[in-house]
């Protein structure tokens, strides 16, 4: 029976399965998160979303800076170290200690620093209170991230999917928790409530993870590892924490224009939380398959490479033109067709769905942007699309600082959109030219 044995084999494939256990894990995380923002927008209200979503950039310029890269040299030294026969867990040991560490410097900054970031930087002084709950989760996501690099290098997908999946679950449950104390008590609902929701979502992970994980005695010195991971990982984090910079500038930036713009400071934080915390989430929300394609997309072009099958890239890159078009397109009518209904009965904002009507546009390019981004980092050309995110980046920086202080958020919309719009070309354009193809 070949086709039962070919079953068998796909089955027993590790990069098959922990695509397919991570897509279907992180299908039920979006799913769960998306109930949530509409709960939150129900209880906290669309400045409080405001104020919510303004503290992210922060917390990612810190995730950035402690962990991003360790986790990936995590991985590669992990994998390296299987595949030798030694003990890898010297190089899960040497990640958190290098991240861990890293993670309470920036916790500590943070909290001291609150008053100042809050006033001064983001522009919201009541993100303070915000900052320093939200602090007390760097090292819990450190602790997290390193030992889901771990498994990641190991090829097992399991740990790192369920602990997804749990602290996804302990954060709605907890913040539904609180909010069902605080109305019994008659005591006002808060966005503080929401950022503790972060803080046990991420010990819940942290824990699961720690608990799981069969520790084993160094097979080599720790301090050997501690330097080969450090040095991997500074480039690494260097460009995500330069990439979360511009990005958390872009974020910063649009309340302070739209106070420019003539809006209040109250307005300015609910068209900001109704932008990020409800339209943005529902436009994103169809993703879910193009990131999975991309993780597939990566080892498969690196293959096709390696064996110079011109022939499989081409089509392999025609394919995924055709289907983030298709999908784009499909996604973009969908949102058209039903941006009142979201907006009315989901979000219970009007101008939550006018917003996803301007945003619908924004599919296609975007999903093509993603697939593309991964083809070219499967053909060797990880600098490329770096340039391309960052041009993208400052670009809306560029059309948030001249254009939103006289037009208004709209300015921002078709800023998006362009921005997109040329990211996506420029992929196709510098995948035409690449000397493999």
């Amino acid at each position: 029976m070949p086709n039962l044995s070919n079953m068998k084999k796909y089955a027993s494939h590790p990069v098959l399965l922990g695509t397919a256990l991570l897509t279907i894990t992180g299908l039920a995380s979006r799913v769960i998160g998306f109930f949530y923002r509409i709960f939150l927008s129900h209880t906290i209200g669309a400045q409080g979303m405001g104020i919510y979503q303004l503290i992210f950039p922060v917390f990612a310029l810190g995730i950035a800076f402690c962990g991003a890269g360790v986790q990936t040299a995590i991985s590669k030294y992990t994998a390296e170290a299987a595949g030798a026969g030694r003990n890898p867990q010297t190089c899960l040991y040497a990640g958190l200690l290098l991240s861990v560490s890293l993670s309470f410097l920036c916790s500590i900054l943070i909290y001291t620093g609150s008053d100042l970031v809050a006033a001064r930087i983001l522009d919201e002084p009541h993100c303070a209170p915000l900052l320093r709950i939200l602090s007390f989760a760097l090292p819990l996501a450190a602790v997290h991230s390193c030992i889901n690099g771990y498994y990641y290098g190991l090829q097992k997908t399991v740990v790192p999917s369920v602990s997804q999946l749990l602290e996804q679950i302990c954060r709605v449950l907890c913040v539904w928790l609180i909010y069902k104390i605080c109305e019994s008590q008659g005591r006002p609902v808060t966005a503080a409530m929401a950022v503790l929701g972060i803080v046990f979502g991420e010990l819940s992970g942290a824990l699961f993870s720690v608990t799981v994980l069969h520790f084993q005695r160094c097979s080599e010195r720790l301090s050997a590892c501690l330097r080969r991971i450090f040095l991997f990982s500074v480039p690494l984090t260097a460009n995500r924490v330069l990439i979360n910079f511009i990005n958390s500038t872009e974020a910063i930036l649009i309340p302070i224009c739209l106070k420019m713009y003539g809006y209040s400071n109250a307005d300015a934080l609910s068209i900001f939380g109704i932008l990020t915390g409800m339209a943005m989430p529902m436009i994103l929300f169809p993703s879910v398959l193009t990131n999975s394609v991309s993780v597939m997309l990566l080892p498969s072009i690196s293959q096709a490479k390696a064996q110079k099958n011109q022939a499989l890239i081409h089509r392999t890159i025609r394919r995924t033109i055709e289907s983030c078009l298709v999908l784009g397109f499909a996604s973009t009518l969908f949102f058209l067709l039903t941006y009142s209904l979201i907006g009315q009965y989901l979000f219970a904002n009007t101008l939550a769905g006018i917003y996803i009507r301007t945003l619908s546009f924004i599919c296609p390019f975007m999903f093509l942007s993603t697939t593309l981004n991964s083809i070219l980092h499967g053909l060797g050309h990880p600098t490329a699309t770096l340039i391309l995110n960052l041009s993208g980046c400052l670009l809306r920086i560029a059309v948030i600082r001249i254009f939103v202080p006289v037009y208004g958020i709209r300015a921002y919309l078709y800023g998006m959109l362009v921005s997109q719009m040329l990211t996506s070309l420029c992929a196709i354009l510098l995948l035409n030219r690449c000397k493999e193809l």
